[in-house]
């Protein structure tokens, strides 16, 4: 008998261990741990999350997919403070949002997050020009002050010419392209300086090219501004130009691609994109759905315990 190698307990105890062992990260501006959301309509409960777990780290720039139904959009909703979760928990910026207040809620949501809707007549006044819409935010904050009017038109200019926008300060919505459109409701999620950016589907109704240039704004608010980004999104050129990107399926973190930049010994650089699946807190994974089809998966499997790996094959006395 090898002694080196660990015994099924030892290994079993050194993983319950690493288990209890997860906290959050310090430098996190997300943390869902087992996020719970029950809709009830006519009797009928449908469960939009399902124990969901994710954390974002400040400064991060991740993409959320998912096909329709999987449960991002509810997600991002209770991270925008727009929604309330039936169960589990969710921080974000140091916010717990399953204690706040009312007048609380109303604070996060004008201070802590910005957030840009698909639709771009959601997100501006028409009546406004794009700088009188970016200056709002700081007016219903509270700008009554000495002073507050020259810090906010300072404000204005700033995120509208960090944003490349400077000169359409003076248009109203209806005098914009729908990207135009979109980089100002960028700029009008922004104007309170917020820790966290939550976008859904921001490219959703723009055409390729235009949908580019609305990205490299998000990318600028990140990089430039230090911002943590969220977009849910659908767009592939989206989701392929971040570093992380997480997939929801059937209400939980299914899976994750991390992308890194690398040099090889020619000193060219590439991309490097790896695909992991997510390993929650009760120890439960979802499995690709071409691999369990390609080695014909499904009801239950066989699991081997390894020393270095968990081992799942075909149940073959099924």
């Amino acid at each position: 008998m090898n002694t080196d190698q660990p015994t099924y307990e030892e290994l079993r105890r050194r993983a319950v261990a690493a288990a209890q062992s997860r906290t959050p990260a310090a430098d996190a501006a997300i943390v869902c741990d087992r996020l719970v959301r029950i809709f009830s309509t006519d009797g009928i409960e449908v469960q939009a999350l399902q124990g969901l777990e994710l954390t974002v780290a400040q400064g991060d720039l991740v993409a959320l997919v998912g096909a329709s139904g999987s449960g991002k959009s509810t997600l991002l909703n209770i991270l925008a403070g727009l929604d309330v979760p039936t169960a589990g928990s969710a921080a974000v910026a140091g916010y717990d949002l399953l204690e706040l207040s009312p007048r609380d809620r109303l604070r996060y949501r004008r201070e802590a997050v910005g957030f840009v809707f698909q639709q771009t007549a959601r997100n501006l006044l028409p009546f406004l020009t794009a700088a009188q819409n970016v200056a709002l935010p700081m007016q219903l904050k509270g700008g009554g002050r000495r002073g507050a009017r020259a810090r906010q038109s300072a404000r204005v200019a700033e995120v509208l010419d960090a944003l490349g926008i400077g000169d359409l300060a003076g248009r109203h919505p209806a005098q914009l392209s729908g990207g135009q459109q979109q980089r100002v409701a960028i700029a009008v999620a922004m104007a309170n300086d917020p820790k966290v950016l939550l976008a859904d589907e921001p490219t959703g109704e723009l055409d390729s090219e235009t949908a580019a240039t609305v990205f490299e704004a998000l990318r600028t608010v990140n990089k430039e501004l230090g911002v943590t980004v969220v977009i849910v999104t659908h767009d592939p050129m989206v989701a392929g130009e971040v570093r992380r990107t997480v997939a929801i399926r059937d209400g939980r973190t299914s899976s994750e691609v991390l992308r890194s930049l690398v040099t090889d010994e020619h000193g060219e650089e590439s991309v490097s994109e790896r695909e992991y699946v997510v390993l929650d807190r009760s120890g439960r994974v979802q499995l690709p759905r071409k691999f369990l089809a390609a080695l014909g998966m499904e009801h239950r499997v066989a699991v081997d315990l390894a020393p270095d790996r968990i081992e799942l094959r075909p149940d073959e006395g099924s």
